[in-house]
């Protein structure tokens, strides 16, 4: 009993400390995991046991070949047709929905996302359409794609790894999909009709408009002949205050350059294009003898050059800018770019932009070098906003990746090598061939995820050891008392999607399965459908930003606030769990 209570407060602490959300969740995991170690819950040989776990193992390969797949431009592909399917709303939203769907069912739905929604905002920029009303459901599209097969989404791979452990056999690829292409379809016609009422029009990024206005934050100062100041640098300059000042162009006669370098020396007549407030603008004027000018209306053209450019992107979900401002990692010093503007929750964030802590779904407007913001953005794990130069090729580099997927689906389908076995072998092969270079081979995997399945598959195993699983299963079963036996798969699979929305899905799969195996063992019951009601509800959470990278990731884009996934969230969560249970009861008979 004491073993209960201690993992019991141990999981209950893990999950407060993911919700209050101070410490990364893989941190708060592996702290969780030594703790139980140290308490003797979980044995000193399976301390480490979850990173070698099957499980473990295909999220990584499945996330190497989601990159390969990404960065091959199979999805661009795809993205690409779309570009004259017309400027009505409703026609847009079902084509995002659909390839969205269709392709997180294979891929990962971040590398989807990171993908789709520079399409979708260039869609509704150039036919007047608010993104607000496309991003959510596109967001919500890629959880219900995920459900469709075994490698959809981490919480299925985990799943089927649990069910070899329990039962000696793995569920297949494809065994999910008949109850997820029946949620995914119930999904997406739901809101195909009724989307357009329960998604609120947000301000921001409306109509053709970006976010940022330039014109609202910068300013031009004059150099006047005889200033002191003649000869100087401009890192002499930006130094002469505290606060934020941050020269983004120099005009200087007909020659303009953007993003200069900081060594460059003023001279009479010089024009700049800074980045201040009122007051350090003031400050600086007092200080040095510039003079405002105001004789040419500022806009995109001081910002950009042939090799300057100026983009929107968003922090990810396991971005290393989170709790980090631009000052503390030295963007501008480091790699030369400017932090023009920071918006969160599609309202722009004030003054001292290069001291704001970055958090999840922040969109930033970066002023630098092209190619040193497209590393900055994948060293940092951010997502660019604007769609880029397409990668499609030629038809012969776009077979080569999907040969050696539909090789590996097939060979695993079919029960010829094992499904880790399989991924593992194709992500070998996609960069043997290079279709994805070595070098961003560690990038391409989902380290935090990695590090948080490794540490909860321990804690799993304690809760079932310890009989907590047990207990809390027979804690269900009293509530549910007298109900048919239906009854109880339903509760696991709500229960299971109200957790996923607070915690990782990952997370929220090996929490939730210990605890289904002792119910359907209660029952005398296969484990098939209360394991499938867990995978299920652990890769749907709509109802909160936090429960999914692609929910957060349209958050900024979007100007959704927090309360507003509710109102799409919710219904659908209703509609999902209907047509789950039905399904999985058919599919999957308890007995």
């Amino acid at each position: 009993m004491l073993d209960q209570w201690l993992i019991g407060i141990i999981l209950v602490a893990m999950l407060v400390l993911f919700v209050i959300d101070k410490w990364r969740y893989d941190l708060v995991a592996m702290m969780a995991l030594l703790s139980a170690a140290i308490l003797g819950l979980v044995p000193t040989a399976e301390v480490f046991s979850g990173f070698g776990n099957p499980a473990v193992i295909t999220v990584a390969a499945v996330l190497i070949i989601s990159q390969a797949l990404w960065r091959s431009g199979v999805v661009d592909a795809l993205a690409s047709a779309m570009k004259n399917i017309g400027d009505k709303r409703w026609v847009q939203m079902i084509a995002l929905t659909s390839v969205t769907t269709f392709c997180s069912a294979f891929i990962s739905n971040t590398g989807t996302m990171a993908i789709m929604i520079p399409v979708a905002l260039q869609l509704a920029r150039s036919s007047g359409n608010n993104p607000s009303k496309l991003l959510m459901p596109m967001a919500f599209g890629s959880l219900l794609g995920g459900t469709i097969t075994m490698v959809g989404t981490p919480p299925n791979i985990i799943i089927a790894d649990i069910r070899r452990e329990a039962m000696g056999e793995t569920f297949g690829i494809f065994e999910f999909t008949p109850v997820g292409l029946s949620i995914a379809i119930a999904g997406l016609l739901f809101m195909w009709l009724l989307s357009h009422w329960l998604v609120p029009e947000k301000a921001g990024k409306s109509k053709s408009e970006s976010l940022y206005d330039v014109s609202s934050y910068l300013t031009e100062l004059y150099v006047p002949e005889g200033s002191s100041f003649v000869g100087e640098t401009l890192y002499e300059l930006e130094n002469r205050t505290e606060d934020d000042f941050v020269i983004v162009a120099l005009q200087r006669g007909d020659k303009r350059w953007s993003a200069p370098a900081r060594y460059l020396r003023l001279k009479s007549e010089d024009v700049l294009i800074v980045e201040a407030n009122a007051e350090t603008i003031q400050q600086v004027i007092d200080g040095t003898g510039l003079e405002l000018n105001a004789e040419e209306e500022i806009d995109d053209r001081f910002l950009k050059s042939d090799d300057i450019t100026v983009i929107e992107g968003i922090v990810g979900h396991d971005s290393r800018l989170i709790g980090r401002s631009a000052a503390d990692i030295k963007l501008r010093s480091r790699y030369g770019i400017n932090v023009l503007g920071v918006a969160r929750e599609g309202q722009k964030l004030g003054t001292a932009l290069a001291n704001i802590r970055f958090k999840p779904g922040d969109v930033l407007l970066l002023q630098g070098d092209a190619e040193i913001l497209d590393d900055v953005f994948q060293r940092f794990g951010c997502f660019p906003l604007a769609q880029r130069s397409l990668r499609i090729g030629s038809s012969k580099r776009l077979m080569l990746p999907l040969g050696i997927f539909a090789a590996t689906i097939l060979s695993a389908a079919f029960g010829l090598i094992s499904v880790p076995v399989a991924f593992s072998l194709a992500a070998g092969l996609m960069v043997i061939t290079n279709i994805l270079p070595l070098r961003e081979l560690y990038h391409s995997i989902d380290w935090p995820i990695i590090v948080l399945l490794g540490a909860t598959i321990p804690l799993g195993s304690a809760l079932e050891r310890s009989g907590a699983a047990d207990t809390i299963a027979n804690a269900v079963l009293y509530i549910s008392q007298g109900s048919p036996e239906f009854v109880a798969v339903g509760l696991l699979l709500i229960v299971t999607m109200l957790l996923s929305n607070i915690v990782n899905n990952a997370a929220a799969a090996v929490l939730m399965a210990p605890i289904g195996i002792s119910m359907a063992s209660s029952f005398g019951a296969s484990m098939d459908p209360f394991l499938m009601a867990v995978a299920i509800g652990a890769a749907v959470p709509f109802l909160t930003p936090i429960g999914h990278q692609s929910n957060i990731l349209v958050m900024g884009p979007g100007g959704y606030n927090f309360s507003d996934y509710w109102r799409l969230g919710l219904p659908l969560s209703l509609v999902v769990a209907a047509v789950a249970l039905v399904m999985i009861l058919l599919v999957w008979p308890l007995y």
